[in-house]
This record gives C-alpha cells, structure tokens and sequence, in this order.
C-alpha cells in the first residue's frame, strides 16, 4: 500500500526519512537546488556576495487526527517579512551545523524544547532573492510540549495540517506586480484566516515534490 500525507506516522515517518538529504551528507558549499528565482528567471537578479546561510524547522506535529506542520506569524513590528507566516528559524551562527540552527532557533522563537524533536533529515535548500540560503530541516515532534513564543518576533504560533499543506491542490501560483511593471509569480496556501506564501509556501512545495511528487519516484 502506498504511503500518503494522511498515512499514521508509523508509515510516515520511513517513507520521508528515505527521501530527504540525510545529516551526513550536508555541504554548506553547495548552492540550492530551489530558489525564488525557478518561477521567476527574468524577474530578479542575484545577489553578487555570498548568500546569508540560514536553517529553519519544518516541525512535523504527531497529532491524533494527523500530522500538522508548527508555524509562526512573525511580529508585526518586526522591519523584515513583518505579519507573514513563517517556519521556525533564522540566520546560522559561525560553525552551526542546519539542524542546530533550527532547533536553537526554534527554542529561541517559540520554546520549543528539543527533547521533543526527532530530526529526520533535510530538505532541499532554498535560495531567497533578499540573499539568504535556508535549510529546511524536517523533524517529527511528540506531543506534550509546552511553547512560550518571544513576543519581540512572534504574533502568533499555529499548527496546519501536513495532509492539507502536502496536497498540490492546494498550492495556487499568483502573480505579484511591481511598479516598475516586472512580475513576478510565487506558490501560496490560503488555510481558513491564514496565507502561508512566499519563501515558505516554496519551501513547503519543495517539500512536497521530494517526498510526494515527481521528485520522490
């Protein structure tokens, strides 16, 4: 029987490890092999420098009815990305290795105890336009925890469920206008009150053509 997003985590949890990029073979050299710039070639130009390395969690809730994705709306004060829907993360300190980062940073963001937090590889790094490289690290998280998100960065933290958010259905591709007349196309995952877009939604459907999609045969 065919493992789906809906499948008991017993099924899942193989089925992802087995396609993700194990720890072992992480090399911070290498460029991603996603970007902002797969829907959009002509639109941006790349930075010139070195690109900011960053780690964010893809935490993969074991819950009754099934797994959720754990993601946060970012303060609204904040000068950067302020009000989007994000995962866990942020940039790398000297010497981090991706899953580090991500579970540093997800203490930090939103107290989530690592203890609680079984990493099952990573995802395919993600290049941004605003010059960052983001390591989606993917780890099943038991129940139980308790969060204390960091009011100065987090509005709020909510759960969407892995089955709604792996379903291509779901992923529209809309268009942004700017005013110099460029346009530029992006992945976006309306879910109830909330749009999961941008940089993430392109990670989660990175995340899905790897465990799912074309990518996964």
């Amino acid at each position: 029987m065919s493992v789906t997003p809906s499948s008991p985590v017993e099924a899942l949890e193989p089925w992802i490890q087995a396609r993700l990029h194990p720890l072992a073979d992480y090399d911070p050299t290498t460029r991603g092999t996603r970007s902002d710039y797969d829907l959009n070639p002509e639109a941006f130009i790349r930075p010139s420098g070195p690109l900011v390395h960053a780690a964010v969690l893809a935490a993969l809730v074991e819950r009754e009815a099934g797994l959720t994705v754990l993601l946060t709306r970012r303060a609204d004060t904040l000068s950067n990305h302020s009000g989007q829907v994000a995962f866990p993360g942020g940039r790398a300190e000297p010497g981090e290795a991706p899953w580090e980062t991500a579970l540093r940073e997800a203490e930090e963001e939103v107290g989530l105890d690592r203890s609680f937090v079984r990493v099952a590889g990573l995802g395919d790094t993600y290049e941004t336009v605003s010059g960052f490289s983001i390591t989606p690290v993917v780890g099943f998280v038991r129940p139980g925890f308790v969060l204390s998100p960091y009011e100065g960065e987090v509005a709020e933290v909510f759960e969407t469920p892995f089955a709604f958010l792996m379903d291509p259905a779901n992923h529209e591709l809309r268009m942004r206008e700017f005013s110099d007349g460029r346009r530029a196309h992006y992945y976006a995952m309306p879910h109830e009150e909330r749009l999961i877009w941008g940089a993430t939604a392109g990670m989660l459907r990175g995340l899905y053509e790897r465990l799912f999609g074309s990518r996964s045969r």
